[in-house]
């Protein structure tokens, strides 16, 4: 039985979120991408496409940064090139995570619920 461990899309995916990310810090001058984290990317099977998923504090400018993020995507997959060498060099697609947002909107219901359940009278 073999052991099943990070096949190599999930270690190409996992290098190519970190240099994108070095490359959003240090190399990208567009003020419109401020502070973002990178969450995750997926690889399609041929390498051609990778989805960034990202996140900001500042959700009410995401309009302003995912035009940024797009407007960059040719530079930041040239700089990509340059740091990693793969058969195929994926286009790069930005998708907005709002997983954070959706998780703290839960777990605010779930406290709203049990705050409820504890001003109930037990019978």
């Amino acid at each position: 039985m073999k052991k099943k461990g990070f096949q190599r899309s999930d270690r190409v995916a996992e290098q190519i979120r970190r240099d994108i990310a070095d490359l959003i810090r240090s190399e990208l001058k567009d003020p419109r991408v401020g502070m973002i984290s990178l969450t995750a990317v997926e690889l399609t099977p041929d390498y051609a496409h990778a989805k960034i998923f990202f996140t900001t504090l500042q959700s009410e400018h995401l309009e302003e940064i995912q035009t940024g993020l797009k407007r960059a995507s040719g530079f930041l997959r040239r700089e990509l090139g340059r740091r990693i060498h793969i058969h195929t060099l994926p286009e790069l697609h930005f998708v907005y995570d709002n997983s954070l947002e959706h998780g703290a909107i839960m777990s605010q219901l779930i406290n709203q619920a049990n705050a409820l359940s504890d001003l109930t009278p037990e019978d």
